[in-house]
């Protein structure tokens, strides 16, 4: 085979890999935009936002009593944060399977 045939034989084998990965590359990123465009977060639910108040101080009151209101304060915000985690974590998961 002369050089310049050789040399077109390889241009045109280089040329036509480059185009299959450039084919591939643009089916891949149609894909991907495709199940992106799809994708919309809901809104966040207002419970996930409620700030939770620290016990009332009552001038005279019993410090166990503040002490046991704050506690309970403490578990309902855990308990809120836990419900919100929850959320985040279904939400993501549920994305995740449509990809």
């Amino acid at each position: 085979m002369r050089p310049a045939a050789l040399a077109v034989s390889i241009a045109l084998t280089s040329t036509g890999c480059a185009s299959l990965d450039r084919a591939r590359l643009g089916a891949a990123a149609e894909r991907q935009g495709k199940a992106a465009a799809g994708t919309t977060l809901g809104a966040l639910p207002d419970d996930c936002r409620k700030r939770e108040a620290h016990a009332a101080l009552v001038e005279g009151a019993e410090a166990r009593g503040v002490l046991k209101r704050e506690r309970a304060a403490l578990d309902r915000a855990n308990d809120r944060v836990e419900r919100c985690a929850t959320y985040h974590d279904d939400l993501a998961a549920g994305l995740e399977a449509r990809l």
